[in-house]
């Protein structure tokens, strides 16, 4: 029997390969040092928290939310409310309460208290919807999304209505995007293998047996549901202090798309899906954008049409989800390769009787 060392090792080697390849991402930037490319870094670390958010309800759950980047808008706005200067806020957000009017915070605590509001109101919403299933819990939950952002649209002395929300502080630096996106995965590996997301993904392969063996479905769900809000929060509040403006639009179908098509392509049901289905599209999108702005070739600047990105992430999903419906990964986690044992714990000799 393999000693228990070795055992946890394994256990967690999926999120230690996936911080690795997330270091990776990290070390380049450094090494590169221009500001065009670690944006781009920061938008991938950024994906990578909003995507794994949704793998955390999705994946677990087997349920489709198209609702999540909601509780991205609802992240973003409260770290708006709580960082920008005063004098801003007063001149253009009167509606907000006057404690938040007159005191500004470190960004840090913006980012808390978008995870925690986001939270709260994924744990709200999820007590009405997480009886739901199916189709039906689908389309709740993108009246969710539709509800947060007619209100955050028309809500002018709060929101600033359709108005961008601007002076919110920005944060070019590469490390804390990065560490958040290391947490975010440490968080969703925890979960996934807690017996809360052991039962929730026994429900979503067998819901009647799961019922039957004592598993509180709608629960289970609900805890999923609240764990994946916060991380969608975090994920707006981020994007909002890395590009230092907000609009309710920007929350809305595109980025639910984007994210949605990430999943799909990395592998729905995987935690190595959500990331590696980020870092690959990520890169596509890159390229692409680089040759819609023209590339030089021999002389003649050669450039793509606008609209060409996205038209390629859904040529990209067709074929996925013709050859591989199952992602990238085929819904596997990345693990360290294992040697096989002997009956005593060492590893097997090879057939010819020599030691490996």
């Amino acid at each position: 029997m393999a000693d228990r060392p070795s055992i946890l090792a394994r256990t967690w080697s999926t999120p230690v390969i996936l911080i690795v390849i997330l270091a990776a991402l990290q070390v380049a930037a450094l090494a590169v040092g221009s500001g065009p490319f670690n944006q781009t870094i920061i938008e991938i670390f950024i994906r990578v928290v909003l995507v794994v958010g949704l793998y955390v309800f999705i994946g677990n759950s087997g349920v489709i939310s198209f609702g999540h980047i909601g509780f991205t808008c609802l992240g973003a706005y409260m770290t708006a409310w709580l960082t920008m200067l005063p004098a801003i806020k007063k001149s253009k957000l009167k509606g907000l309460p006057d404690i938040i009017l007159n005191n500004k915070l470190a960004y840090g605590w913006g980012l808390l208290a978008a995870v925690i509001f986001a939270a709260l109101a994924a744990y709200i919403v999820g007590k009405v919807l997480m009886r739901l299933s199916g189709i039906a819990a689908s389309i709740a939950t993108f009246a969710v999304l539709a509800v947060i952002i007619q209100v955050y649209s028309n809500w002018d002395s709060v929101t600033g209505a359709q108005s961008s929300v601007v002076g919110i502080p920005i944060v070019r630096v590469v490390w804390p995007y990065f560490l958040c996106a290391i947490v975010v995965v440490l968080v969703a590996y925890a979960h996934q293998i807690s017996r809360s997301g052991l039962a929730l993904r026994a429900a979503r392969d067998e819901a009647t047996a799961a019922a039957a063996s004592g598993v509180n479905i709608p629960r289970e769900r609900l805890i999923a549901f609240t764990i994946s809000g916060g991380i969608m929060g975090l994920g707006g509040a981020l994007f909002a202090h890395s590009v230092g403006v907000v609009t309710p639009d920007t929350f809305y179908l595109g980025l639910t798309f984007i994210t949605l098509s990430m999943l799909v392509v990395g592998g729905m049901n995987s935690l190595s899906g959500a990331v590696l289905g980020v870092v690959i599209l990520s890169i596509i999108i890159q390229l692409l954008r680089w040759m819609e702005k023209g590339v030089d070739v021999g002389g003649t600047s050669f450039a793509l049409p606008l609209g060409v990105q996205e038209i390629a992430i859904g040529v990209v999903m067709i074929v996925i989800l013709m050859y591989r419906p199952s992602g990238l990964t085929k819904n596997r986690e990345l693990v360290w390769p294992s040697r096989k044992l002997s009956p005593k714990g060492r590893p097997a000799a090879p057939a010819d009787g020599k030691t490996a």
